[in-house]
């Protein structure tokens, strides 16, 4: 018989585990608890979070502004939000002032395209996705100047990350500080999460995008605001 497909909210050997165990509607009590079992973490001591590190690292550095997307498989809402910002960021001229990248919390789509229906979605708006899953690693705490996440738990996750690597990979006493909700730069909308449109119809797929256009509009207005060395370069 033929193995079932799994979701990218399904899918085993996580690169970060999550915090918590995912609804038990839809799935058994066995796969719950082998679920528990596996990927339970200890518990740590959530830090606060800071006001934007927008003024960043970069500037002292001369090296351009880096923003990492993440949501939980990297092939839905992060890639669009990378594939949008390219975009802005490209209509601009701005290229070479940015470095842009996404990640998901889990490791299972790991080197597989986006999601064909969110490509084909952005598309249609004219935004070209070609980045390939990937998952969050220690490194991405010291090379990027803000890290966006997409919803609740996945900020949850990216900070429970931090604090398992921080002291063995020598990352940043302030690096959580990056991790920032992707719709908190909406403007237009009042959503404070991108949902995940894997398992819905085709509008699920418009209204990331119709959110991640909102964010990613204002996020460049901000970092371009408060660095001065993006943008009089």
């Amino acid at each position: 018989n033929k193995a079932p497909f799994i979701g990218c909210c399904d899918g085993p050997d996580p690169a970060v585990p999550p915090t918590a165990a995912p609804p038990s509607s839809g799935r058994s009590l066995l796969r719950v608890l082998r679920f528990l079992d596996v990927f339970a973490l200890p518990v740590t001591v959530a830090r606060p979070l800071a006001a934007d590190p927008m003024a960043s690292s970069a500037a002292a550095g001369g090296r351009p502004f880096a923003v990492l997307f993440v949501c939980l498989g990297n092939i839905c809402r992060s890639p669009a939000a990378e594939g949008v910002f390219r975009n802005l960021v490209s209509n601009k001229g701005l290229d070479a002032h940015f470095t842009i990248d996404s990640a998901g919390t889990i490791g299972y789509h790991e080197g597989n395209l986006a999601d064909a229906r969110m490509r084909a979605a952005s598309k249609r708006r004219g935004i070209e996705i070609t980045s390939m899953s990937r998952p969050i690693r220690p490194s991405d705490f010291r090379d990027f100047d803000l890290i966006l996440a997409m919803d609740l738990q996945n900020q949850a996750d990216i900070l429970a990350a931090y604090e398992r690597w921080r002291i063995k990979e020598q990352l940043p006493e302030d690096a959580y500080k990056k991790v920032k909700l992707m719709c908190s730069y909406c403007k237009k909308h009042k959503e404070t999460e991108v949902p995940d449109p894997y398992y819905g119809g085709p509008q699920g797929f418009e209204k990331v995008l119709d959110l991640l256009e909102d964010a990613c509009y204002s996020l460049l207005d901000r970092i371009l605001a408060e660095n001065s060395h993006v943008s009089s370069s």
